[in-house]
């Protein structure tokens, strides 16, 4: 199946998402962030710790379902008597649910700056190890 495919999540994320289910990540990296600026909720995503230069065929992940999806962005201002300086970011909040342990079988978009894209296959628990 094809999924948009979130890449370089750390271990401990992954590992909090399959053991409670439910998790809040936020997503600040910039091809993490172009990559889910237009996922939706209920849509399945591929989260995995390999990064996107390293995205091959075989790499594991995990899938999850987007319960929600939320936009934000955070001004910062600081100066002095001289100068001020305004520092904005975006970033995206993604509240997860674990559906299953997948294996990449294609990667079909691993480019900097477009959607990372691959299809990937559910794994049972033995082909896991």
């Amino acid at each position: 199946m094809e999924y948009v495919a979130l890449t370089g999540i750390s271990d401990s994320a992954i590992s909090e998402l399959k053991d409670h289910q439910l998790r809040t990540i936020e997503i600040r990296t910039p091809q993490n962030f172009f990559t889910s600026l237009n996922v939706g909720v209920g849509d399945d995503i591929f989260l995995t710790h390999t990064s996107i230069q390293d995205l091959t065929r075989g790499n594991t992940g995990i899938i999850a379902k987007v319960i929600k999806h939320q936009l934000s962005t955070h001004r910062t201002i600081t100066g002095n008597d001289m100068f001020f300086e305004e520092h904005e970011t975006m970033m995206i909040r993604l509240q997860l649910q674990a559906k299953g342990i997948a294996r990449i079988s294609k990667v079909l978009s691993n480019e900097i700056g477009k959607e990372t894209r691959v299809v990937a296959e559910d794994m049972c628990f033995y082909e896991a190890r």
